[in-house]
């Protein structure tokens, strides 16, 4: 996480929610199924792999919907 530098790990069958929502529970988020758009968090480094039905082309280049999206490359860093 970019802010606080924390390191998390994202196993293949969980979320980015899912496992922010343990170490950060403050974490917006609301419909789990990337519609609301609540849970958008900006990217500041690495490809997020999109699963999301609500963000534009301009809004994935710069941000992620941390409910249902994953990570193309081996690493993400978040503005968290």
């Amino acid at each position: 996480m970019g802010r606080s530098g924390e390191v998390l790990h994202v196993p293949a069958d969980e979320t980015v929610l899912e496992v922010l929502a343990r170490h950060r529970p403050s974490v917006a988020y609301s419909c789990r199924q990337g519609f609301c758009g609540t849970c958008k968090v900006r990217v500041l480094a690495g490809t997020p792999d999109h699963r999301d039905n609500r963000l534009t082309d301009a809004e994935r280049d710069e941000s992620m919907l941390v409910c249902v999206s994953r990570s193309r490359s081996p690493k993400l860093v978040l503005d968290l």
